[in-house]
């Protein structure tokens, strides 16, 4: 319920608050990692999140901590919001938006995948052909490309 009440509020709250809030934090750029997992039968994990604005479907990720190498924080940020390990992870690329860097990887998951984080409402697997409602194109083509093996 309290999760629920947050993400409405963050939801509410215009573009350049949900930004101006990060930054009180991350003062001169933020970095995160994300990555996208894809299972044996082809399907791609996603994370309804709590504080994504529009839809809250995305790839499972988050912020470096102080010091944190980005193979270590996606393997931590993953754990702590699923449970899973991942196996096979492999870079695909940097993405830079303004002040913020986002650190892409693609990997295997190993283990089930459960809801861990109080930052997530629940988690599904997607063909990609159904891929929930909002998710972007960005999204999409990054999806396309780690299944056709491009990345």
């Amino acid at each position: 319920m309290f999760r629920e009440l947050i993400g409405k509020i963050w939801k509410m709250l215009p573009g350049a608050a949900r930004t101006s809030l990060v930054r009180t934090t991350q003062t001169t750029f933020t970095v995160s990692v994300t990555a996208i997992i894809i299972n044996e039968k082809q399907e791609v994990l996603l994370l309804d999140h709590v504080i994504r604005p529009r839809s809250g479907w995305g790839f499972p990720g988050g912020f470096l901590d102080s010091g944190e190498q980005a193979a270590d924080a996606i393997r931590r940020e993953v754990k702590e919001e699923t449970s899973l390990e991942l196996d096979a992870l492999k870079f695909c690329r940097i993405s830079v938006r303004g002040r913020h860097v986002e650190i892409v990887f693609s990997a295997r998951p190993v283990g089930e995948a459960t809801v861990q984080s109080p930052e997530i409402y629940r988690l599904g697997w997607f063909e990609i052909e159904s891929l929930p409602a909002g998710t972007t194109s960005g999204q999409k083509m990054l999806i396309r490309e780690v299944l056709d093996g491009y990345i």
